[in-house]
């Protein structure tokens, strides 16, 4: 184990000439990192790692990639296990988590025990531990002292919002340069301590390299179907990392990749991305990350178009997703959500007669309440959504109708247009999907 060389009793990270590292930055490979999040909490369903991903955003714009996430529990062999096998796998590892005063905060010792490092305590973090409770007029329990333990070689973190600082090593770990940092849990000391501290640490010892993404967005396409038309374009692209990610009736292409400069890396993301688009053509709804109910929002407002809805079975999904974005009012008039019978009738002007012949779940009411809307409202555009979320209906005319029937309606002054669906799944994935349709139904119409 070699540390490397100390000022004043504490490692500094390597400081290399300008083009010194400007020759690395051409010559190595991207360095990588892997978070390791401290603490048995997160591994219930009752708390969750969001640390992380904060880290990832800010190691990202250094040009550093994320490749390992680890979630250790309060076992500190496992947690020294964990530490051994990121130090050979990453190039910078980050713990998060597991500084506190109490017995089962544990991130200090199981990393000198991981690096071969001993522990010693710091006089002037004891002397600021005493004086934070000096000025709340208690007592230090004896156990705080155990937040002033640094690793030898390291350097410390200021934490200006907790008790515990954080530590910073650059070191050689069996041949290779590695850096270590300690970071405490609560995402408000993390944070800040992170941004003030190690962002500029982080800066000034690596390699220069810029990290470039693109995303592209489809709706309502199968995973399967995108990645066999899309991976014979970039499996081409060996330097270009793709991620493919399915949920919520959406799929996402990321692309990342690092270079000297971010010229070259755009260049790469934007070549690769280009191709995709090429392909899937019009199933792409945004090239640069834009969500569904902001593509469908931009469109209106280039056509200078207004939008009002009538929701049943989604309950105001619908409405609700569009006014996430702000200044939606300006195309979204709102909607009405006309979950009875007779709500269909007042807000819509659906006729009473229609619905007990025809069921309020048909393409005929779908399509009254779309007109009907769009004439109360005098918006350009009406959409309706109706539909069975589940359980079946038992009685009247919707009888017999299968759960995740659901009927799309949209109107304008010249047409109305149904769609007729059949969704699989529970209450929330038909009201989910019910609405990402619509959404689709309504970008596509511009088309």
């Amino acid at each position: 184990m070699t540390v490397f060389p100390q000022k004043n009793g504490h490692a500094r990270p390597l400081q290399f000439p300008s083009n010194r590292r400007l020759a690395l930055a051409s010559n190595k490979p991207p360095m990588i990192a892997e978070i390791i999040a401290v603490g048995s909490e997160m591994l219930t369903p009752h708390r969750q790692d969001t640390n992380s991903l904060y880290l990832t955003q800010g190691l990202n714009d250094l040009g550093v990639s994320v490749a390992f996430k680890t979630i250790v529990g309060d076992n500190r062999q496992h947690l020294v296990d964990a530490i051994r096998i990121a130090l050979r796998r990453a190039d910078i590892v980050l713990l998060s988590g597991g500084l506190g005063p109490t017995e089962d905060d544990l991130t200090r010792e199981c990393a000198a025990e991981a690096l071969g490092l001993e522990l010693h305590r710091e006089p002037s973090v004891l002397v600021e531990l005493q004086r934070r409770f000096i000025a709340r007029r208690m007592a230090m329990p004896p156990n705080n002292q155990r937040q002033a333990d640094v690793l030898d070689g390291a350097e410390l973190l200021t934490n200006k919002n907790g008790s515990a600082p954080g530590q910073w090593l650059d070191l050689s770990f069996e041949g290779h340069r590695k850096i270590v940092i300690l970071l405490p849990g609560p995402p408000k000391e993390l944070m800040p301590l992170f941004d003030d501290e190690c962002v500029p640490r982080l800066a000034l010892s690596l390699p220069r390299r810029s990290l470039a993404k693109r995303l592209l967005r489809m709706a309502l396409i199968p995973e399967s179907q995108v990645d066999a038309r899309t991976a014979p374009i970039y499996q081409q692209f060996s330097d270009v990392e793709t991620t493919i990610l399915a949920g919520s009736g959406e799929i996402q292409l990321h692309f990342l990749c690092s270079k000297p400069t971010m010229e070259e890396a755009q260049a790469r993301v934007d070549a690769v991305a280009e191709l995709v688009e090429q392909e899937m053509g019009d199933d792409i709804f945004s090239s640069h990350g834009e969500s569904l109910e902001e593509v469908v929002l931009l469109m209106l407002g280039l056509r200078g178009l207004t939008l009002s809805a009538a929701e049943s079975c989604t309950g105001g999904l619908f409405a609700e997703r569009l006014t996430r974005i702000p200044n939606s009012s300006r195309n979204f008039a709102g909607g009405v959500v006309v979950y009875t019978n007779a709500m269909k009738t007042v807000f819509a002007d659906v006729p009473a007669e229609l619905i007990a012949e025809k069921g309020a779940v048909s393409e005929e009411v779908a399509r009254a309440l779309a007109e009907g809307i769009r004439r109360r409202t005098g918006s350009s555009l009406g959409l309706s959504i109706t539909g069975i979320a589940g359980p079946p209906i038992t009685t009247g005319p919707d009888a017999g109708k299968p759960a995740g029937l659901v009927y799309i309606g949209l109107a304008d002054q010249d047409d109305t247009q149904v769609k007729r669906l059949e969704i699989a799944g529970d209450r929330d994935r038909v009201r989910l999907w019910a609405s990402e349709h619509a959404l689709e139904m309504l970008r596509r119409s511009f088309q």
